[in-house]
């Protein structure tokens, strides 16, 4: 791969950023983790967590990580081949295969990742928890479970 060449198709989303604080002998000393999801449009998608002092710092870390972490599934008519539950810790999420214009119907974490994915049309629900990070993995999951028709004729034959 072309590291300038995936750079330019490669389009990001900042899911969360929260502020957590280390008390230390003379105060508080404050830093930020940001969520970052990354995606080129054509199924291949990617989340990651930075930390730093400054917010654009923890953005560019969480980006670097997201592109180290993506995972490719496959998208059969802008939406996925069959329903399927994502599972990470207590959150699950679970995917259905819409229609033509149906649009992406997600709460926040998974609505980024659909969008950064290049999937149009999609039906989901958040089962349990809504926590981003949990939210995120749990769809990541799910994905990555997805298998196209001719996988599954090729792997019967």
């Amino acid at each position: 791969m072309f590291e300038g060449q995936q750079e330019s198709n490669l389009v990001d989303r900042v899911v969360h950023i929260n502020r957590v604080a280390k008390v230390v002998k003379g105060g508080r000393r404050f830093s930020f983790s940001a969520l970052v999801v990354v995606g080129d449009g054509q199924g291949s998608v990617g989340c990651g967590l930075g930390k730093a002092r400054e917010v654009p710092e923890a953005i560019r870390k969480a980006v670097e990580h997201a592109r180290r972490t993506m995972v490719s599934f496959p998208i059969v008519d802008g939406t996925i081949p069959h329903e399927v539950i994502g599972c990470h810790g207590a959150g699950r999420v679970f995917m259905k295969p819409a229609s033509q214009g149906t649009g992406i119907i997600a709460g926040g974490a998974v609505r980024a990742i659909m969008e950064v994915s290049g999937i149009k049309n999609i039906l989901t629900k958040c089962l349990r928890t809504n926590n981003p990070h949990n939210v995120l993995k749990a769809t990541i999951e799910g994905l990555e479970q997805l298998r196209s028709a001719e996988d599954v004729q090729r792997k019967r034959a």
